[in-house]
């Protein structure tokens, strides 16, 4: 990520249930070094959460706790979310419901 990118996306917070995710960019070089043409390359379903909003409200106006944060790697839906484009760099937003499973290393 560059730099403009990343000062420029440090200043999006998310609201409430909200969480700023970066996809995984999937490798284009197999384990023994051959370049894979694009074709062949597919989109991940992995992220880094970049930010995470506070929390949705109950119907008592208690802060819902999130399920994630900064800096975990998740998996969100193949579609779906708010694209967010800064500069060459693509980001999302999902609801905190909406991110499928962490993912632990």
């Amino acid at each position: 990520m560059g730099a403009t990118a990343l000062k420029s996306i440090r200043s999006i917070a998310p609201l409430l249930d909200r969480v700023l995710v970066q996809r995984i960019k999937a490798e284009t070089k197999t384990a023994g070094g051959v370049l894979l043409p694009e074709t062949a390359v597919k989109e991940l379903n992995e992220a880094k959460v970049l930010a995470v909003g506070p929390g949705a409200l109950d119907k008592e106006g208690k802060r819902m706790p999130m399920g994630v944060q900064t800096g975990d790697k998740v998996l969100i839906p193949m579609f779906g979310g708010s694209p967010i484009k800064v500069g060459d760099e693509e980001f999302s937003l999902f609801r905190d419901h909406d991110i499928l499973a962490k993912v632990n290393e």
